[in-house]
C-alpha cells in the first residue's frame, strides 16, 4: 500500500497539504499574532497590508502606519500608508498570551511588530467588521473546522465499523433492523436533515456546547455508508477458512469480528475515513455558513464566510471572502489523498 500510494504524485501532494493544515491547527494560536476575538472601532474593514523587506537598500521586513480617513462622497472608510513612519516587523515577538497545545502559557508569536502593538498595526489579510484581524481569525477558524471534521470522522467510524460488523455476522434479525434504520436515515435528504437538527439548538447553549452538539450532528449521518459497506465485506469474510478455524478453536463472536475479520477490511475502513473528512468539513461550514451551525464569539470557517454573505460588502471589500480559498483547498487535499489511499488498498488493482 505505501509503495503503491507513493506513486500517486497528486495523492501525495494532498497528503502533504493535509499534514501542513493539521500541523498549523495545532500551532494556531502561536501563527495568529492578533488576538482573533478583539475588537478595534480604529481598525475596521482594513485593506490586506503588504509587508515590505527592504529599507534604506537593507533587509529590513516593516509595514507603515495606517492613516484612516473617511470619503467626503461615499462616506467608505479609506486607509492610507504614512511612508514616513516604518513599523518593523519581526518574528518570535510577544504578544497575547495563550496556553501551547492547551498546557504551556507563553506570548511568543510567530510574527509582529516593535514599537507600535500588533493588534492596531499589522492586518496581513485586512479587518473584518468589527476591527478583527482576520489571518489570526482564519488561523483559529482553521483549527475548529479540522477538529470538527476529524472528530466527527472518528465517530461515525466507531459506529459504522461496530454496526456494520455486527450486521453482517450475526445476520437475521439483527441485520434487518439495522438495515432499516440505515435506510430510513439515508432516505432523508442531508442537508434539510442537517438543518433540522442545527435548527434545534437552542440559541442560549454556550459555545462549547454547540460546538460538540455540531460534531455529533455532522456525524449522526455519517456512519451509514460505511457500516453498509463493511456489512457487504464482513459477510463475504463469513466464510473464509482462517473465521472457521478460529470459531472451531473456541474463539468468541466478538473475538473473531474485532480480532480477525475487522483487521482484514483495515484498508478499507482507512480509504472510506480520509474521503469521509472533507464532507465533514464542508457540512460543518454549511450549517454555520447558513446561521445553523457555531455562532460568534466561535471562530470556523463557516462563521467567517457568514460575514460575507452581503454582495454589497463583498464587492466593496473582497478579502471578507478569503476563508473560501482554505476550504476549498482542505477539501481538494483530502479527496486527492482519499483516492490515492482506496486506489492503493484495492487488491484488485
Amino acid at each position: 500500500m505505501r509503495r503503491r500510494f507513493v506513486k500517486h504524485r497528486l495523492a501525495v501532494c494532498g497528503g502533504l497539504v493535509v499534514v501542513a493544515f493539521y500541523l498549523a491547527a495545532a500551532f494556531a494560536d502561536f501563527l495568529a499574532y492578533s488576538d482573533p476575538g478583539k475588537l478595534d472601532a480604529q481598525r475596521i474593514l482594513v485593506p490586506p497590508q503588504r509587508v515590505s523587506l527592504w529599507s534604506a537598500g537593507r533587509f529590513s521586513p516593516h509595514v507603515y502606519r495606517l492613516v484612516r480617513t473617511r470619503n467626503p462622497e461615499t462616506l467608505v472608510l479609506d486607509y492610507s500608508a504614512d511612508r514616513s513612519v516604518e513599523i518593523p516587523v519581526v518574528l518570535f515577538a510577544h504578544g497575547y498570551p495563550y496556553r501551547l497545545f492547551g498546557l504551556f502559557p507563553t506570548d511568543i508569536h510567530w510574527i509582529g511588530t516593535r514599537g507600535e502593538p500588533t493588534e492596531s498595526s499589522l492586518f496581513l489579510l485586512g479587518s473584518d467588521a468589527l476591527g478583527r484581524d482576520l489571518f489570526s481569525r482564519l488561523v483559529v477558524g482553521t483549527r475548529t473546522s479540522l477538529t470538527i471534521g476529524l472528530v466527527g470522522v472518528c465517530i461515525s467510524l466507531v459506529l459504522g465499523v461496530i454496526l456494520g460488523a455486527v450486521s453482517g455476522f450475526y445476520g437475521g434479525i439483527v441485520d434487518l433492523v439495522i438495515q432499516r434504520v440505515i435506510e430510513m436515515l439515508r432516505a432523508i435528504p442531508t442537508l434539510p436533515l442537517w438543518l433540522g437538527l442545527a435548527a434545534a439548538i437552542p440559541p442560549t447553549w454556550s459555545v462549547t456546547s454547540v460546538y460538540f452538539t455540531i460534531t455529533l450532528i455532522v456525524s449522526f449521518v455519517g456512519w451509514t455508508e460505511l457500516a453498509r459497506e463493511l456489512r457487504g465485506r464482513i459477510m463475504s469474510l463469513r466464510h473464509e477458512d482462517f473465521v472457521l478455524a478460529a470459531e472451531l478453536c473456541g474463539a468468541r463472536p466478538r473475538r473473531i469480528m474485532f480480532v480477525h475479520m475487522i483487521p482484514a477490511c483495515t484498508s478499507h475502513i482507512i480509504a472510506t475515513a480520509t474521503l469521509a473528512l472533507p464532507t465533514m468539513i464542508s457540512s460543518e461550514t454549511a450549517l454555520s455558513f447558513l446561521g445553523l451551525g457555531l455562532r460568534s464569539p466561535a471562530i470556523s470557517l463557516g462563521v467567517l464566510l457568514n460575514g460575507a454573505q452581503n454582495i454589497q460588502a463583498v464587492a466593496l471589500y473582497p478579502w471578507l471572502i478569503s476563508p473560501a480559498l482554505p476550504t476549498a483547498v482542505i477539501v481538494l487535499a483530502f479527496n486527492l489523498m482519499g483516492d490515492g489511499l482506496r486506489d492503493a488498498a484495492d487488491p484488485y488493482a
